[in-house]
């Protein structure tokens, strides 16, 4: 009985000096190959007082007799000996996808953390992205329908009106037009970021209609310069109230908003 314990007890000892060993070897790999990762700083605090160059140097000269630790303790024939390599093989293969994961993360998370939030909110009008003033307000460039130029004639392929309560079909919210543009009149930038190439070229010409919905506080809103492919009319309904339409009609009449007679001089026919 006694030496059933004893020989159990050596084998504990010896199978939690392999895994110590086995730890070293991942943590001295990793290092190894992903120097400028946290995991270095993991070799250092697993084996603080050894320098990890000297860890390196010990790794390559510790790999043939590892490889004979393995093969003594994996088993006694050919065929468990490769069957404990190849388990050993993908168990580092699984802990070296996930560090990798890990580091990417880390990156990813860092960069995110370093990137000002409104750092968009910033960029004029020509830049890469449009902020909410553009378009709310006019601008010189014409840009989102605030170009003062009269819509007269009204083209017959532009399908909605200054005023009408409509839907956006892919968000289903509904809002009120304020102005539209024949053609997508946006900056280059702001067309690359919204579309893709082969969806560009379908809507370039398409007429794009300035909206305005409600937002998700009582006095916010947004603003969505859309193609016409996306809005349907809305019926039906009550006066949607939303922020900021005093500015751009005088009253509802039940079916629409009727324009202020600044917009009604440059959407004449609506």
């Amino acid at each position: 009985m006694s030496n059933n314990y004893v020989c159990e007890k050596c084998c504990t000892a010896r199978s939690l000096c392999f895994y110590r060993l086995l730890t070293y070897f991942f943590l001295s790999f990793i290092a190894l190959f992903y120097p400028h990762s946290a995991l270095r700083q993991c070799v250092q605090v697993a084996m603080p007082h050894i320098p990890v160059p000297v860890l390196h140097v010990t790794l390559l000269l510790s790999a043939l007799p590892i490889q004979l630790l393995i093969a003594r303790w994996s088993g006694t024939s050919a065929a468990e000996r490769r069957s404990a390599m190849h388990r050993l093989v993908t168990v580092w293969n699984d802990l070296r996808k996930s560090v990798t994961r890990w580091t990417e993360w880390i990156k990813q998370w860092v960069s995110d953390l370093l990137t000002p939030p409104a750092a968009e909110e910033n960029l004029d009008p020509q830049g890469e992205s449009v902020a909410l003033e553009v378009l709310l307000h006019d601008n010189d460039q014409g840009y989102f329908g605030a170009s003062r130029e009269v819509r007269s004639p009204r083209p017959p392929h532009v399908l909605h009106r200054v005023g009408e309560v409509i839907m956006d079909k892919n968000n289903r919210m509904v809002g009120v037009i304020v102005s539209w543009d024949e053609k997508l009149k946006a900056p280059a930038e702001w067309k690359r970021r919204m579309y893709a190439s082969h969806e560009l070229q379908a809507v370039e010409d398409t007429p794009h209609y300035k909206v305005i919905f409600s937002g998700p506080g009582q006095s916010s809103i947004l603003v969505g310069y859309l193609p016409q492919t996306l809005l349907m009319r809305f019926s039906g309904f009550q006066q949607p109230s939303i922020p900021t339409l005093d500015h751009y009609f005088s009253h509802f009449d039940g079916e629409r908003f009727v324009m202020q007679p600044w917009l009604q001089e440059r959407f004449p026919e609506d």
